[in-house]
């Protein structure tokens, strides 16, 4: 057909489809051949649908018979538009009616309309014989008005398209009759209209022409050879006009359907019959084939019911000499359970939220079957032990539904088999896996691995050290599931806590900010929040102590006598004291604990180490023998004070004990404080002379001081007793497991000499624990005063102007 015609086609037929609902149903009438775009109606107004529901509503073609889809729906505008190019002939053949039905599925909710397309024929095929060239014999002999049958044209367009009329090119022999058989099929048959002469024309060539009655007319030509021959006067005849047969689906190759016969009442040559296919569908020669011979009609192809139904077909019987007669042949194709179930998810929510309510669909199932009757009849099912169901909805549509509540954190994927069963002999099933995924809801907060945690770290630690990790676990997933880590407010000693320690937000690791002090506090306690990152956030709370163990990093502290480097203290230790006497008390403490704060004494240095005696335990210093007249005066004690930490620590101190029993042996100490400026000054000048002359210096400095000794005579007067304590510890420190400080009942008295050029000292009868307060001593250099006491010892004055004995403590009273 010209392009022209095609364009009038499709103007005439553009408006020429029509809508119709009935019960539902739906039918459109379009042209074959139209381009793919074009609008065939509009389903949404045929419907009385409004335009913006009906897009919300996902409405999709089902075909009944065919996946394959030639149109689809606008959802925008609910037109039903060509998807590709549709074949009339192809469809359906030589039906003379062509419906390719469809169903209209539309959700929310699920309604199922029918749509019928009506497939009108356009005149797009010439006719065409089934040979190119026919060959007849004739005989001379035939008479005027003999007739010779023709094969008629073929064309694959219906009604007005189809051949409508014959013409044979001029011939002085030959005429055309047509005629319209009892099936509808035209008979063409070739007349002798003028007796053969074989001597003049033995080989006659006439142009046979079909022409259909489309608009514009197309044609078709065979070329017909006529051979004059000798008389045959009678053409093969069929034991039946029509043969019929049944054959079931998916045959296998060389069945035979069914066998043609015919019959020549001539003899020889005239009398022997072949077969052959005059008019078969092209779909039928791929799947038959006629044994010219035997007449047998066998399968050389598959069968399939689903395709093909029915197959009509029209075999020629020709004698030798051209003389032909034809039968019909119809195959009916029989339907075996030879299709299985299809199943289609059509609608699928996934993933699904995990707090859906038991009953929610999530999914909408279509089951095809392309069998016919019972064997396209189908039974749904999935397995028992997901929490989904199946709820026949509408004819072949299914519901998938939930049965029960969904729990991500047990289940978060399901594989949903789905099992589709016809009621075919035997039965076929299918089966479809769907994945259906769970969507995670924030429905858990973090969860600690402990309920407490704990952690012990050594005081001095390195700031940024880490001290212990918490760990919390969230089954959520994703942002969900994300687990931060922050410290709660809170207070430490009046600090905030994030003074004191830190949490990385993303691993849980606690860590020091300072370094720790035992002695300022032995423990800590915070609380750590763990939230996950969902929404809302949820949060879990657990508690973390820190106890802060010692460290040996405190020396013992001696209270008494005073480690002061600028002063000493001094004891006095009566003449008659015997073995075992009390004589003074080291008193000192330590800031640590435990056993870093047990604290034992030793003596390191004595003047005379036989003398006096040290508890290990209490630091009392006593007499180890009675006091004898050549013990010298002055005695110095160097004592150590460990404590018992790892490595040990230790502090030392001087005791400086004057063995007297009343003052006026003792020079004044003010004088001798004097002298010892001026020795400390002559000592100086001897260095810086010493130059010039070692010997004429040292001369100098013996007559010097031969000189001092003898003009300055020590005055020995008592004004009074002056005490001199032996010290107490500040009320702050308590005794450490017996090392602390001195008992109360335990005092010392020590008796100096008046006549000072100034007065030091308040003079008292007796004291005790009242009127000794812990801050008074007696103050003097130990420097200067262990110089004195490294001088002679057979003299118990001290040469060279007043003596004064300072003692390292404040005045009693002021």
């Amino acid at each position: 057909m010209s392009h022209k015609g095609i364009l009038l086609l499709s103007f005439m037929c553009a408006f020429a489809p029509i809508a119709q609902v009935t019960a539902g149903d739906l039918s459109y009438s379009v042209l074959e051949e139209m381009r793919p775009g074009s609008i065939v109606g509009n389903v949404a107004k045929d419907l009385g649908l409004e335009i913006a529901s009906f897009s919300s509503r996902k409405a999709r073609i089902n075909t009944e018979d065919d996946i394959k889809q030639f149109c689809h729906i606008d959802e925008n505008t609910g037109n039903v538009v060509i998807k590709q190019r549709i074949d009339r002939e192809e469809l359906c053949g030589d039906k003379v009616s062509c419906v390719l039905k469809f169903e209209l599925v539309l959700e929310k909710p699920l309604e199922l309309h029918r749509i019928s397309l009506l497939i009108q024929d356009v005149n797009d095929n010439s006719p065409v014989f089934p040979k190119d060239t026919v060959t007849l014999e004739i005989g001379e002999s035939a008479a005027k008005g003999a007739r010779y049958r023709l094969s008629d044209a073929h064309d694959a367009d219906v009604g007005q398209n189809a051949v409508k009329l014959y013409s044979l090119q001029k011939s002085d022999h030959f005429i055309l009759s047509v005629r319209d058989d009892t099936d509808g099929s035209k008979n063409v048959e070739l007349v002798l209209d003028k007796e053969l002469d074989r001597e003049k024309e033995h080989d006659l060539k006439l142009i046979l022409v079909a022409v259909d009655g489309g608009n514009p007319q197309k044609s078709g030509t065979a070329t017909i050879h006529v051979n004059v021959l000798d008389a045959n006067d009678n053409a093969p005849v069929f034991e039946q006009a029509v043969y019929k047969s049944s054959l079931p689906e998916n045959s296998v190759l060389d069945t035979v359907v069914i066998t043609v016969s015919a019959t020549d009442a001539d003899e020889g040559v005239n009398g022997e019959v072949t077969y052959e296919f005059s008019r078969i569908s092209e779909r039928a020669k791929k799947v038959f084939n006629l044994n010219s011979k035997t007449g047998e009609i066998k399968v050389t192809g598959v069968i399939d019911y689903e395709s093909e139904s029915k197959y009509e077909m029209r075999v020629d019987a020709k004698d030798g000499f051209g003389l032909s007669s034809h039968s019909k042949v119809i195959i009916h194709i029989t339907d075996v359970n030879d299709n299985a179930p299809v199943i289609l998810m059509t609608s699928l929510i996934n993933p699904v939220a995990e707090n859906v309510s038991p009953g929610t669909e999530v999914g909408i199932i279509n089951v095809q079957d392309r069998d016919s009757e019972t064997n396209r009849q189908v039974r749904c099912s999935i397995q028992q032990n997901v929490p989904f169901k199946m709820i026949p909805s509408i004819k072949n549509f299914y519901s998938l539904v939930t049965t029960g509540h969904l729990d991500r954190e047990l289940v978060s994927d399901y594989n949903i088999t789905i099992t589709a069963t016809d009621e075919g002999s035997p039965p076929l099933s299918s089966s479809k896996t769907v994945q259906l995924s769970v969507a995670d809801i924030n429905d858990n907060p973090p969860v600690f691995l402990e309920q407490s945690y704990s952690t012990h770290v050594t005081e001095n630690n390195k700031p940024g050290s880490t001290l212990c990790s918490v760990s919390a676990r969230d089954p959520d997933w994703r942002q969900n599931g994300t687990v931060i880590y922050s410290l709660l407010p809170g207070e430490v000693n009046g600090a905030p806590v994030s003074s004191y320690l830190s949490v990385n937000g993303d691993t849980g690791v606690i860590h020091a900010v300072r370094s720790f002090d035992y002695e300022q506090f032995r423990s800590l306690k915070v609380h750590v929040m763990a939230r996950d990152n969902g929404s809302p956030p949820l949060s879990s709370n657990v508690t973390v102590s820190v106890f802060i163990t010692d460290v040996n990093d405190n020396s013992p502290q001696i209270l008494y006598p005073a480690p002061d480097g600028n002063s000493f203290m001094t004891e006095l230790v009566p003449k008659a004291a015997q073995g075992g006497s009390l004589v003074s008390k080291v008193i000192a403490v330590d800031a640590d604990s435990g056993q870093n704060a047990w604290l034992s004494y030793h003596i390191v240095k004595s003047t005379d180490p036989g003398l006096f005696t040290i508890d290990v335990h209490s630091g009392e210093i006593r007499t180890q023998r009675d006091i004898s007249e050549s013990d010298s005066m002055k005695q110095n004690l160097i004592v150590a004070v460990k404590d018992n930490g790892q490595p040990s620590l230790s502090a030392t101190c001087s005791m400086y004990l004057l063995i007297s029993d009343n003052l006026a042996e003792i020079p004044e100490m003010k004088d001798a404080s004097y002298e010892e400026k001026n020795l400390k000054l002559t000592t100086y000048l001897i260095i810086a002379l010493a130059s010039v002359s070692t010997f004429f210096l040292t001369f100098i400095i013996i007559a010097l001081g031969v000189k001092f000794c003898h003009r300055r005579k020590p005055r020995m007067l008592f004004d009074g007793a002056v005490a001199i304590p032996s010290g107490y510890p500040p009320p702050h420190y308590a005794d450490v497991d017996g090392t602390g400080t001195l008992r109360s009942t335990s005092n010392y008295d020590t008796y100096l000499t008046t006549g000072s050029r100034t007065s030091d000292f308040k003079f008292v009868s007796s004291y005790n624990d009242n009127t000794l307060p812990a801050e008074q001593t007696l103050k003097k250099s130990p420097t200067k005063f262990s110089e004195e006491f490294e001088q002679s010892d057979d003299s118990p004055e001290v040469r060279g102007g007043e003596t004064s004995i300072l003692a390292q403590t404040q005045i009693l009273t002021r």
